[in-house]
């Protein structure tokens, strides 16, 4: 018997591992482990617990029909999971165990204890699924990894057109019959609605988690607002992106499938890179910068540590004012297009790209708080965190990652919102106290005559000043 093991890959369709275990024609069970105090001391969010959770139900569905039975069990922490993996590589009747690979420290570190059990006559299979281009295949001439994200694209690029972007048919059947698991429930429980799930969870009915829902909803992506992405993608009033982020992040979706889909034309012809339009390439380009902050957690361990990528930016003194942290928050900074950001993120569990961009310039260079307080902040509330991708987005915005922006690039909170939101729907939309508020004022709503009647904070900072006072901070530790 074989053992596959899911962990943030939780799909029967493009899935290394499990394609592997059914491929040994060996009776295949599936395994699901889950970790609360783990995820507690990684901020995982209520609503991707709650998001995975529900999906769980449905992949145990989905294995069902492959003759897969889903065990489950909840432990503690890592440390527990490779115990519970010994256990059952003790078995007589298991004879080894496959998961795909896992880039952040912790992760990597029991990976790797798992690696060193030696069990006589068991194998523990690791594979690499998250990446289309999996971490040390994309280097420069001189076998190092790429420090600045376009020449990453060039290479990956062009190793990916030679190689081309397959996506493994479904399993058909893996197992002839369910197999028997007998044994293995003496260690763990079949999944069912009795199981222990003791994490905090809130409400993530918005997101459908069936597999057929969310591959249409791709080709729906791929076929009607891909070709428009480049010009709708800054524009949170309108549904411009993707929104498959949470999908991505538990591996509901492959970045094959995304990519395969990206580029299918009729007739089941794929096209080349360089024969999508100006939209597609820019959403390409967002699947690259997810593959390119995910290889720098393997070649940069301090990334997992809570340090920052560009050395000389850990001696930047932050003012951490924990009042200003908790207005931040809530939304009550006094800008409407950082205070609507938040609080969509705070009642949706999920953010628009150019608004995470925003509201983390807001944090780090107006108020001067650390982009860690941050970065905590989202992966406590983000239906769609993932580590990498989120670490990737803080550093970048407050200019300590790789390839990041220039330290004296300050978003200016009035401007960005005249931009990307001109008319204030999406302001109003989530600050209804504003709704009143001529469009002329929408975004300083302080300059109106009747600013009086509003329930609204004034602005908590002067943007000009706190610029000036970033730059000095940023000078002063760069030396």
């Amino acid at each position: 018997m074989q053992i596959v093991w899911f962990r943030r890959d939780l799909r029967t369709i493009d899935n290394t591992a499990l394609n592997q275990a059914v491929a040994t024609g060996e009776p295949v069970v599936a395994l699901f482990l889950a970790t609360p105090q783990q995820w507690k001391s990684h901020n995982k969010a209520p609503i991707q617990a709650d998001f995975l959770y529900r999906r769980l139900y449905e992949l145990q569905r989905e294995l069902h029909e492959l003759n897969i039975p889903l065990l489950y069990q909840e432990v503690s922490m890592f440390a527990d999971q490779v115990s519970m993996i010994r256990s059952l590589l003790r078995l007589e009747t298991v004879n080894g165990v496959h998961a795909n690979r896992e880039y952040e420290l912790n992760e990597q570190q029991r990976d790797r204890q798992i690696e060193a059990l030696e069990i006589e006559g068991k194998d523990v299979h690791f594979y690499h699924d998250k990446c289309v281009m999996p971490p040390r295949s994309v280097l420069n001439k001189q076998g190092e990894y790429f420090k600045v994200f376009t020449p990453f694209k060039r290479a990956w690029l062009a190793k990916v057109s030679m190689a081309g972007v397959t996506v493994s048919p479904r399993l058909k059947r893996a197992n002839d019959a369910f197999p028997g698991v007998g044994l293995l429930l003496n260690i763990v429980e079949e999944f069912n609605h009795k199981c222990h799930f003791t994490y905090p969870t809130e409400d993530s009915a918005a997101y459908a988690v069936d597999t057929e829902s969310i591959i249409q909803k791709l080709r729906d992506f791929c076929r009607e607002s891909a070709s428009q992405y480049k010009d709708d993608r800054d524009l949170p009033a309108i549904e411009g992106t993707s929104r498959l982020s949470p999908y991505l992040a538990l591996g509901c979706l492959s970045p094959r499938q995304c990519i395969a889909r990206l580029t299918y034309q009729e007739n089941d012809r794929l096209k080349n890179f360089d024969e999508l339009n100006e939209g597609e390439q820019t959403w390409l380009s967002e699947l690259i910068w997810r593959e390119f902050y995910q290889h720098l957690l393997e070649f940069e361990p301090k990334l997992s540590k809570g340090l920052p990528f560009v050395d000389w930016s850990i001696d930047l003194e932050w003012h951490n004012d924990e009042d200003w942290l908790t207005r931040w928050k809530n939304g009550e900074t006094g800008y409407p297009i950082v205070d609507a950001a938040m609080r969509q993120l705070n009642q949706t569990g999920w953010m628009h790209n150019r608004l995470r961009m925003i509201v983390a310039s807001f944090l780090t260079k107006d108020l001067l708080i650390d982009w860690r307080k941050g970065e905590d902040y989202f992966m406590s509330k983000l239906i769609d965190g993932d580590y990498a991708a989120n670490n990737g987005g803080w550093q970048w915005s407050a200019s300590t990652g790789c390839d990041g922006q220039p330290y004296f690039r300050i978003f200016n909170p009035i401007s960005q919102g005249e931009k990307f939101d001109a008319q204030g729907e999406f302001i109003c939309k989530w600050i209804p106290e504003l709704k009143e508020v001529p469009q002329k004022f929408i975004h300083q709503p302080w300059n109106w005559t009747k600013r009086h009647t509003l329930d609204y904070p004034k602005p908590m900072v002067d943007h000009k000043t706190q610029r000036e006072m970033a730059l000095d901070m940023y000078k002063k530790a760069k030396g």
